[in-house]
């Protein structure tokens, strides 16, 4: 099938063309110049769609163009995201029901009046507009064509990537219009539903996620699906592991891209550690070895800065050495770590939030908490698993599914540093460290052979898992274990050998976030460790352990 630039999308409708397995390009023109009339009869500057069909996407994109419209691209239709974006737009449209009006006149669409928004995180929390002209656009696909064009003539584009963002956009709607080459109209979310569509296809190109290659299991019918003619991936890296079996199975490697919605597609490999980047992209490093680069992808003259650690080889090629800022990928969607911080701030059980990423075979998010008191009230008397649901079903509003915190670490206060700061390397390990056991004194004293320690009872302590569901406690036996490892560190000559205990006794529970004064003296000759823990004037609990030498 013969190319056409995206400009000239709109001129001499082809029935023959197909655009989708049931869509031709005559049937997506009409539908398209209706639309841009009924667009312009409507008055409308600025609409936003949020179209999960690639199909109607391609009618709205185009008739759009065609009528003069700038179109915003949401990443998500949350009510969160219409509030935040009802300003930049006419018109939000997740329909093309009804709109709908006498054809306009076909034309060639303006390269640099034609606009596009698309919407990712920012750095602040609130949603970055990125806006691109369809010259930007249009030099992209074509960049695409004449690297793998000729190899993919007469395959079908089967995608697990929605076209909302740029790298469903512009594999799965803009590339495929030009070249004439059809794609599903639906996004396969998981792999049997990757192989179903596929299978039905005489011949077919993925174009997928790394979430979705890395669980691809071995139930598959691979030798089927080894008809492939070629595998994207893009939107985080691909495991060299999975790429590894993918090559077993397909006896290809997938083609992974590297890029951004700011940059558009940047650099690709298929195999290895090294990006090769596409032609007539510039690169260079700040001083912090952050990429930058200029690229017929963006405006003319503009130089776009990334926070992404690279180190550049002689030959151009380039290795990716992690992200320098707080927006991060899992599973491909990108989250803003600030955005996610204050709705948690949001809550009245919270007055202080880090997030961060706990990496493992599938990557997730935690959080690290400094409860209010209204927030440690509603530990001690509803308990953990209440308190942390609830705050999961408070960001539900406000994030997809996949960026709600899976652990939870909760703190009276953060620790920042003495320069203010909370460095993200901190927030990580403690993310990463177990749930505490054990307990540090805040202050400790000794007079005349007694010690006085001041005892702050963690308000995460791993003991009150289960001890209890609603209504944490901290265990007898911890309170034992705890005076008598506290007593180790303290008292010189302390006895090795456990042998029992005298007159214990509890008499007031101690909870999560309670001050504890412990005291601890040994009695030598008896080989007797007494000790009493105190909160405030009440007496908690008290007792003898006695000790004796190695036998």
């Amino acid at each position: 099938m013969s190319w056409l630039n995206l400009e000239r999308l709109l001129l001499a409708p082809d029935a023959s063309r197909r655009v989708t397995p049931d869509h031709c390009h005559a049937e997506i023109c009409q539908r398209a110049l209706s639309f841009a009339a009924a667009l312009q009869a409507r008055g409308v500057q600025r609409v936003a769609l949020y179209l999960t069909d690639a199909a109607e996407l391609a009618v709205a994109l185009l008739g759009a163009w065609r009528a003069g419209v700038s179109v915003l691209l949401p990443a998500d239709d949350l009510p969160q995201t219409r509030q935040q974006l009802a300003g930049q737009c006419d018109l939000w449209l997740d329909s093309l029901e009804g709109l709908e009006a006498a054809l306009l006149a076909p034309a060639v669409l303006d390269l640099d009046q034609c606009r596009l928004t698309l919407c990712t995180s920012g750095s602040s929390g609130s949603a970055k507009l990125i806006d691109k002209s369809l010259r930007q656009l249009a030099n992209e696909v074509l960049a695409l064509e004449q690297l793998w064009g000729a190899q993919l003539q007469g395959a079908t584009v089967v995608a697990s990537v929605a076209p909302q963002h740029i790298y469903g956009l512009l594999f799965c709607v803009l590339w495929p219009l030009c070249a004439g080459r059809p794609f599903l109209r639906r996004v396969q979310t998981f792999p049997e539903d990757l192989q179903r569509e596929s299978l039905q296809q005489p011949a077919f190109i993925w174009v997928a996620s790394p979430a979705l290659l890395k669980r691809m299991g071995e139930h598959l019918d691979w030798p089927a699906l080894s008809r492939v003619r070629q595998v994207f991936s893009s939107g985080g890296p691909l495991p060299a592991e999975a790429a590894q079996l993918l090559q077993q199975r397909l006896g290809q490697r997938p083609t992974e891209i590297y890029g951004s919605s700011e940059t558009g597609g940047v650099a690709w490999r298929q195999g290895g550690e090294l990006w090769q980047p596409f032609a007539g992209i510039e690169l260079g490093q700040n001083e912090e070895g952050a990429l930058n680069l200029s690229s017929p992808y963006l405006p003319a003259g503009q130089r776009e800065q990334t926070a992404d650690a690279v180190q550049i080889e002689a030959d151009g090629r380039f290795r990716l050495a992690g992200r320098l800022d707080r927006i991060v990928k899992l599973e491909e969607k990108r989250i803003s770590l600030p955005q996610l911080e204050q709705a948690l701030l949001g809550h009245a059980w919270v007055s202080d939030a880090r997030l961060g990423v706990i990496h493992g075979r599938r990557d997730f998010l935690g959080a690290l908490l400094a409860l209010s008191p209204r927030g440690v009230h509603a530990l001690r008397n509803q308990g953990r698993r209440a308190l942390t649901e609830a705050l999961r079903e408070h960001l539900a509003g406000h994030c997809a599914a996949i960026a709600l915190p899976r652990r939870w670490r909760l703190l009276k206060q953060l620790p920042y540093n003495s320069q203010g700061k909370l460095p993200q390397a901190t927030v990580d390990a403690l993310l990463s460290a177990p749930r505490p056991t054990q307990i540090e004194p805040q202050s400790f004293v000794e007079s005349d052979g007694e010690w006085q320690l001041q005892l702050d009872i963690p308000l995460d302590l791993a003991h009150f898992s289960g001890h209890f569901a609603q209504t944490p406690v901290l265990p007898g036996v911890v309170q034992v274990d705890w005076a008598l490892q506290l007593a180790r560190q303290l008292i010189v000559g302390l006895p090795l050998r456990f042998v029992g205990m005298e007159v214990l006794k509890f008499q007031q529970l101690a909870r999560p976030g309670d001050r504890l004064q412990l005291s601890l003296r040994f009695d030598a000759e008896r080989g007797k460790l007494y000790f009493a823990y105190r909160h405030g004037e009440a007496a908690c609990s008290s007792g003898r352990i006695l000790l004796a030498g190695a036998q």
